[in-house]
């Protein structure tokens, strides 16, 4: 294998090449107990690897080192879940110099060629003073280490310098070699060493067993650790009754018909009320047609009868369809079209826009609860079979093509999540579930229906009170929840109340958040506020039934983790092969087994790419998502973030290209680019911008976006520019609006008029708490919602100023200077227009 070495190179040329191509990595991670000291594990490598690889030296003609340099670059790619990987390297016996490999090459005999290249090319340049080099990370701006692991290929007595966390040798002992690997015992422990070494061994025999072989595709994970890996850390075992959802809750019923099932406002209903309500909202769907899998939009506000309304649906054998009332017509006609449904259970007051959407879909038919109600169907069950595999529920999510997608979960994923909320957040007879979440946000379900499977109450707490935090904390309290979910950023908001107001929560016993990533920092605080009540981060997606994942803690954490997976669900972290990935190595996080739905209702392209058979489980389905995460050495998951462009924002999945899609669609609009920004609340905002001949007025954008998206997807702000930046690859730059989106907003020294009273300046003052803007900055004009201000921030407003202003002010009065004037003049009230759900 002849290599050639450009003699025309200096040492310098080369060396500025090499840091310039950055790409540090760093060690693996791997220990429950981490303490100072260094740890040695010694193996020897196989007399029949060792054969193989010396005849590969004879047959390819490269030296011994570059084979095992080949093996270690593997291994760092597959711990570390990157093609390009940097290690330190000792050449003759110097010092360690910082090697720059890539694994991108298909096959052992290539990657070995481009090892070997790289090996002679720093040998080449080894003689380049160390203080050279140091002299020209300095020249470069580089601080650090430039490398954690190093590779000595003719000696094992090396020892572990500053800043390496990892060291490998090889020694040469008599035709035999042996494996040392010396590593930092805060960084891993002995098993996980064992298990490195036995990685490099496995990529050595590989190499020797078939050079021409696709070594992406090879696993490098023992028999054992794969099976720990699949079946170890799944989630227990758990039988399920062999009942439906709406079944259960029947036995329920003839258990204790007068205990209260759910309350909304100043109603409530029995159990035996609300089944009698459901039984007769069931049979008016059904002697409409409605057949098996039928689809039934649900197009209420939480209430009474969007609980009765969707039970009736599991009960006549259709799927349950939910739509806000409040969606744009477009986005309703297309969810309608796209699902093929014909048939709409509504009420008196949720139908402005429905009757819009449903002017284009003339076979659809809407029927109004009140109807149904009135034609006096019989109260008794119907006892119509519903089969475990039966479609459940549709929820429709964004989707990137600019078309919503529907994702279809049948009854056995949807109980056997229900019971993992029952087991883990320990949901008993009596107990009080608080449901708070928009009906389209999958959440909301089991939330709605939880507490009836087990003789419990559902508590639907209205929108309004939502947004009032002391009206939220008196209703949990008069209420008696003892369960509560929401997002991270409403939990935010929930604290600064009781950090500013203390008060006791006497009957909560669980908090969940989910739909965004928890921060260490905002747990501290519930223990701090809270310490009896306990915190679960729960993770899922829409896709597999909801949650898979629940970290119950009863402190302060020191690591955030999503924790192991619920009941009867296995998730695994793997590569683009659908391979485990090594303990403690980034991957895709994939799911298989009951949580898995069917697919994307009526795209069987999308279906196919993200809905596949478990490789490792016959006949097992099994969905890979969007997030990245790793196993933690505690057996827990962790979250690691998204792989595409979506996100979440105030636990609404939110597809960016949808947005972008539309945004290009509006006239003036040339091209257009939408990024996420995090404020110093650590809440995230979308950020539009575009290009086009002129700037476009804001309302206008909004209120087009907002033709067809719902609030929720609308960008808190939008920045003209005469063009977008571009990458090297003519691509928008991305990076940069992001850096342009969190400049401050400025404006001219004409436009700017600096808070004028002593209300003003306090206002301002919070203002640039919530928003996240320099006080300097507001000015006494600005109007609160175009800063980027939404219901939330609102909310936090209304906290930070002691509740001398509400929502309903500010939202009536958003310019600066006149809600100065509404708190000088003494409070009032205002009527409120539609806000976005929180």
């Amino acid at each position: 294998m002849a290599t050639h070495v450009s003699p025309t190179r200096t040492g310098r040329e080369y060396w500025r090449g090499v840091l310039t191509a950055g790409g540090f990595t760093p060690a693996p991670r791997w220990t429950l107990q981490p303490v100072p000291g260094v740890g040695e594990y010694q193996t020897p490598v196989p007399f029949g690897t060792v054969t193989g690889l010396r005849r590969l030296t004879a047959e390819l003609a490269v030296p011994l080192p570059s084979l095992l340099l080949t093996a270690h670059a593997k291994v760092l790619a597959a711990l570390s879940g990157e093609r390009e990987i940097t290690t330190g390297y000792v050449a003759r016996g110097g010092s360690p110099l910082p090697c720059r490999l890539t694994t991108a090459p298909a096959s052992w005999r290539e990657l070995l060629h481009h090892t070997h290249q790289a090996a002679t090319e720093l040998l080449a340049h080894q003689d380049v003073p160390a203080e050279d080099i140091d002299a020209l990370q300095g020249e470069l701006g580089l601080t650090g280490p430039l490398f954690e692991t190093v590779l000595d290929p003719d000696a094992i007595d090396g020892d572990l310098t500053e800043g390496t966390a990892l060291r490998v040798g090889v020694r040469h002992d008599d035709g035999r070699l042996v494996l040392r690997l010396r590593y930092r015992t805060d960084a891993l422990d002995a098993d996980s060493a064992a298990r490195i070494a036995g990685y490099h061994l496995t990529a050595l025999a590989l190499i020797t067993a078939d050079p021409d072989a696709e070594h992406t595709r090879q696993s490098l994970l023992s028999a054992e650790e794969l099976r720990f890996q699949l079946d170890q850390l799944a989630g227990p075992d758990r039988e399920l009754p062999d009942a439906r959802m709406h079944e259960l809750f029947e036995d329920r019923v003839r258990k204790h018909p007068d205990a209260v099932a759910a309350v909304h406002a100043d109603r409530q209903w029995t159990y035996g009320e609300l089944n009698a309500r459901a039984n007769r909202l069931a049979r008016a769907l059904v002697a409409r047609g409605l057949g098996r899998e039928g689809v039934v939009a649900v197009v209420t506000e939480r209430n009474l009868d969007w609980l009765a309304a969707v039970i009736a649906v599991f009960k006549a054998g259709g799927a349950y369809l939910p739509i806000e009332p409040h969606f744009p017509a477009a986005r309703i006609a297309a969810t309608l079209s796209r699902a093929a449904c014909t048939l709409v259970l509504t009420e008196p007051g949720s139908t402005t826009t429905l009757d819009q959407a449903l002017d284009s879909l003339p076979g659809t038919e809407r029927l109004l609860v009140d109807t149904a109600y009135a034609e006096d169907h019989p109260e008794g069950d119907l006892g119509i079979p519903v089969t475990s595999d039966q479609l459940a529920y549709i929820y429709f999510t964004s989707g990137s093509t600019g078309e919503p997608k529907g994702a279809m979960c049948e009854h056995a994923g949807m109980l056997n999540h229900l019971y993992a909320k029952i087991d883990d957040l320990q949901v008993g007879e009596g107990h009080v579930v608080a449901q708070t979440a928009p009906q389209c946000f999958d959440i909301s379900l089991w939330q709605l229906v939880c507490a009836l499977l087990v003789g419990g109450r559902t508590l639907l707490v209205a929108q309004d009170v939502i947004l009032d935090v002391p009206r939220f904390l008196d209703t949990l309290t008069d209420g008696e929840v003892t369960v509560l979910q929401v997002v991270p950023s409403y939990l935010e908001a929930v604290l600064t109340e009781l950090e500013q107001r203390p008060r006791t929560l006497p009957d909560l016993r669980y908090v969940s958040v989910t739909g965004e990533a928890l921060k260490k920092e905002l747990a501290e605080r519930w223990f701090a506020a809270q310490p009896r009540i306990k915190l679960v981060n729960a993770y899922g997606l829409t896709e597999t039934s909801d949650d898979t994942n629940h970290e119950v803690m009863d402190r302060a954490p020191d690591r955030i983790l999503l924790g192991r997976a619920v009941n009867n669900v296995r998730v695994y972290v793997v590569d683009e092969h659908l391979t485990p990935v090594p303990l403690g190595a980034p991957g895709v996080i994939a799911f298989s087994g009951i949580c898995v739905g069917r697919g994307y209702i009526n795209d069987p392209e999308l279906t196919r790419a993200a809905y596949l058979v478990d490789p490792h489980r016959e006949g097992t389905r099994l969905y890979l998502g969007g997030d990245h995460g790793r196993w933690h050495p505690s057996g827990k998951l962790e979250f690691l973030g998204r792989r595409d462009a979506q996100v979440k924002i105030r636990g609404f999945r939110i597809e960016i290209g949808e947005i972008e899609n539309t945004l290009l669609r509006l006239p003036g609009v040339r091209d257009g680019a939408v990024v996420t920004v995090e404020r110093a609340d650590r809440s995230k905002h979308l950020v539009a911008f575009y290009s086009g001949p002129k700037p476009l007025d804001t309302g206008t954008l909004t209120d087009r976006l907002g033709a067809s998206l719902p609030a929720y997807m609308i960008p808190a702000a939008f920045h003209w520019r005469e063009s977008l930046p571009l990458t090297a690859n003519s691509k928008i730059d991305k990076k940069a609006l992001a850096a342009l989106a969190e400049e401050p907003a400025t404006t001219t020294d004409d436009d700017h008029q600096p808070p004028a009273t002593p209300t003003e300046q306090r206002l301002a003052a919070a203002w640039a708490k919530v928003l996240g803007v320099p006080q300097d900055r507001i000015g006494r004009r600005d109007h609160f919602f175009d800063r980027g201000g939404t219901s939330l921030s609102a909310v936090k407003l209304a906290i930070a100023l002691d509740r001398a202003v509400s929502l309903k002010d500010v939202t009536a009065h958003p310019v600066l200077t006149d809600l100065a004037a509404l708190v000088d003049n003494g409070p009032q009230r205002h009527a409120t227009p539609p806000l976005t759900s929180v």
